[in-house]
């Protein structure tokens, strides 16, 4: 879905944009996915698994642009990319046209500042305007800083995945399953 970009401030009055990603944030997106998920053990993926391509990316960006239930909505800062955040409806069955996921994720250097916060009541108000019901999402156990953030917007956990990950390691983390009625 398209929306209208939105000027939003941090924590530092620094004026950050959220807007569609579009097809020309491809590389940009595959690079963030990259660094984060080095940066970050709370993502699913090892960093040696980001092997998305650049036709795949301008693929799901434009499905996403194209369909009236899925946002990927993008934060800039001076037009250089920070992070995302986006809404998809959990399936497309009648029983669960309720129902979104919502997944968010920065880089690491702009974590604290209030621009998930932003980017994640913005996603929300979509939703709802949507007529989604419910958000949930999914995330590490041990991942205090997103949690607390959550619960600040009304997220609740509502069960427990132990084991969910298993990282290179050979540690495992457990994952929270959180929902937000709309």
């Amino acid at each position: 879905m398209k929306i209208e970009p939105i000027e939003i401030r941090d924590k530092l009055g620094r004026t950050i944009v959220l807007r569609n990603a579009i097809p020309d944030d491809a590389n940009d997106l595959i690079r963030y996915l990259e660094v984060i998920s080095a940066e970050t053990p709370y993502l699913i993926r090892e960093p040696d698994e980001i092997t998305i391509t650049h036709e795949q990316e301008v693929s799901f960006i434009n499905n996403c642009l194209a369909s009236n239930k899925s946002l990927m909505l993008i934060a800039t800062l001076n037009g250089k990319y920070i992070g995302n955040c986006s809404l998809s409806p959990i399936g497309n069955y009648k029983r669960y046209s309720h129902r979104c996921e919502v997944a968010i994720a920065l880089y690491q250097e702009f974590c604290g500042y209030g621009i998930g916060k932003s980017m994640l009541e913005n996603v929300l108000e979509v939703a709802k305007g949507l007529g989604f019901e419910q958000a949930e999402l999914e995330v590490i156990s041990d991942n205090r800083n997103a949690i607390a953030l959550y619960e600040k917007l009304g997220f609740k956990k509502y069960g427990s995945f132990p084991d969910n990950m298993k990282y290179a390691n050979g540690e495992y983390a457990s994952a929270d399953w959180m929902m937000k009625k709309l």
